[in-house]
């Protein structure tokens, strides 16, 4: 059975899921080049069909993320959408939509949502592919579904919790997984989401929502600590738990609907330290999760938890879930935004029409095209470069490349198939050892533009994760999606861990999911003794991760990287031309 995922909303992005297994999947910001590009991700259901081969007439069912997507925006309108969220014409013209609703009755609403969802998928019709192929999936069970079945673990139940800014009417929901199919116990509507929150304060702060809320979390260890608690007092006053429903949480009387917020924030922050405000927010979403995963885990009896939903990209958030001591066990899915949705859907239609007796468990992630040495080579024929360069090409090129990270030089890698999702997992990757301070300005000057308080992260060969990184529960971490404390050896990794707290986002790497990469740190550790390397995304700032070598030379032609390990090609710059 072959059912193609498509996530057209915030993130889009498409996967093709085929008897059980992720075969391919890609965001459609890597092609168009546009960070957290929004709409039907054409290009990438165009991708993922390449790929594999696949004929549209093959598509057994197409699974979309949600029964309503909101209307495509970009960077810029986002921006304006919080701006004005709250002036008087805006609120007037929400109110009217609102009161069009209502009087529509179900039956008319219906109609106008199917008129609408066949809006959504005028472009895949025009592709061949028949409406009655296409199946909406409802958000949060789109995101339960990614990460109950997405463990794959049905022989034990599984307590489902997802959360996020809003989708479909709700910001997190409650369900359980037992032998394959989901049950869901609660939901909470979008008006009380915390997601929400988090998204206006990031805006407030200055920054991008729904993008730079990690950087937040970043700068949140470095918050007085007094500052940081008279801000989590301050909101910690607007979410209650109302007894009946001790599965979620409510806003309290006087709160608004928290995306429709701009106004009631601004005055609840104004002459806040940004500090404290980073802190204060990191400590309350902390704070409400925890408490959540609490009460659902004792009225549930259950203390193995699978996560999907955006406020769960926050890995600060997650090792907190991890260390509770009602937790044994934990998994999240891996970049668990809406672009994972894709592949949620798809698990959904794949579970109610086939069952779960074929469907496997997520391994790796690198979902994305791969280009061969010879393909690369002609790109770099043709690349009009603006500095000289020097190509070489040797095979296996992991140990030249190892060799140059232990003289101190940073590395942007670019090989084998390309990682799905916001994390780069080595494949798209820029390199550097991580037991030199020196390389974090290095990399943020020359080449990220990043804040200054932004901390990078480590990827640890699956053999000497335990030197490094205190797992006590012995919870997988292959996707740098969790966050961990470190050890007395941390000095080998002080370039790649938060330099306030010492806590570290590894990527586990498995020299069964990656060997090509696992062999490249297996060497760094032979030259010097450091089972580790510092792992950032190879793109430029505000850019998406690179997707093809013409990207990859490109940030090298545009930055102050000077390495680029491309397919089995050294590309290393020797001067302007």
């Amino acid at each position: 059975m072959k059912i193609l995922g498509i996530n057209d909303a915030h993130n889009a992005a498409a996967c093709l899921y085929q008897d059980g297994h992720i075969v391919a999947a890609i965001q459609e910001e890597r092609l168009r080049r546009v960070k957290n590009w929004s709409g039907l991700p054409l290009q990438a259901v165009r991708a993922v069909l390449e790929m594999t081969g696949t004929p549209v007439g093959e598509i057994d069912a197409v699974a979309m993320n949600g029964h309503y997507a909101p209307n495509p925006m970009t960077r810029e309108q986002l921006m304006e959408e919080y701006r004005t969220v709250n002036d008087p014409r805006v609120t007037a013209r929400r109110a009217l939509r609102r009161t069009v609703r209502r009087a529509m009755g179900p039956r008319l609403y219906t109609a106008y949502l199917g008129r609408r969802q066949r809006a959504r998928v005028r472009d895949l019709l025009e592709l061949g592919i028949p409406w009655e192929k296409i199946d909406f999936v409802e958000h949060h069970t789109a995101h339960a579904a990614a990460a109950y079945y997405g463990w794959g673990k049905f022989e034990d139940p599984v307590l489902v919790l997802t959360c996020d800014g809003v989708g479909d009417g709700l910001c997190a929901t409650v369900s359980i997984g037992r032998n394959g199919h989901l049950e869901r116990l609660h939901a909470v509507g979008e008006g009380d989401s915390i997601g929400n929150i988090y998204a206006m304060v990031t805006f407030l702060m200055g920054m991008v929502p729904l993008e730079h809320e990690y950087k937040l979390m970043g700068l949140a260890p470095y918050a007085d600590p007094r500052g940081a608690d008279q801000v989590f007092r301050e909101l910690a006053r607007l979410i209650r738990v109302d007894p009946k429903a001790p599965l979620g949480w409510e806003r309290v009387p006087g709160c608004p609907e928290t995306y429709y917020s701009h106004r009631f924030f601004s005055g609840l922050l104004e002459r806040k330290r940004f500090d404290s405000v980073a802190g204060g927010m990191q400590k309350f979403t902390e704070y409400v999760v925890t408490e959540w995963v609490r009460r659902c885990v004792r009225e549930t009896g259950i203390h193995r938890l699978a996560l999907s939903g955006g406020v769960f990209m926050n890995v600060k958030a997650n090792k907190a879930i991890m260390d509770l001591p009602e937790v044994e066990d934990l998994f999240v899915y891996p970049s668990c935004g809406d672009e994972t949705n894709a592949m949620g859907a798809a698990y959904w239609v794949h579970a109610q029409t086939a069952g779960v007796a074929k469907m496997a468990p997520l391994r790796d992630v690198y979902w994305g095209q791969e280009y061969s040495d010879e393909q690369i080579g002609e790109v770099l024929q043709t690349f009009p470069f603006s500095s000289a360069v020097r190509t070489t090409h040797e095979t296996p090129i992991e140990p030249r490349v190892a060799r140059l990270l232990a003289e101190g030089k940073v590395v942007a890698r670019f090989k084998g198939r390309e990682e799905f999702g916001a994390r780069a997992l080595g494949n798209r990757s820029i390199l550097a050892n991580p037991s030199d301070p020196a390389v974090v300005r290095v990399i943020n000057e020359a080449i990220k533009a990043r804040d200054f308080w932004m901390p990078f992260a480590p990827a640890v060969t699956a053999e000497s994760n335990g030197r490094y990184i205190v797992n006590p529960k012995r919870v997988q971490a292959p996707y740098m999606i969790l966050s961990f404390d470190t050890t007395e050896r941390r000095a080998d990794l002080r370039a790649a861990i938060h330099p306030y707290d010492f806590t570290a986002r590894p990527q586990e790497v498995s020299a069964v999911w990656n060997p090509s990469y696992h062999a490249l740190l297996t060497e760094f550790e032979r030259i010097t003794g450091i089972g580790a390397v510092l792992n950032t995304s190879f793109n430029l700032h505000g850019f998406p991760i690179v997707s093809r070598p013409e990207d990859a030379l490109d940030v090298l032609d545009r930055s102050g990287l000077e390495y680029l390990a491309i397919g089995n090609w050294l590309v290393e710059k020797t001067g302007r031309r």
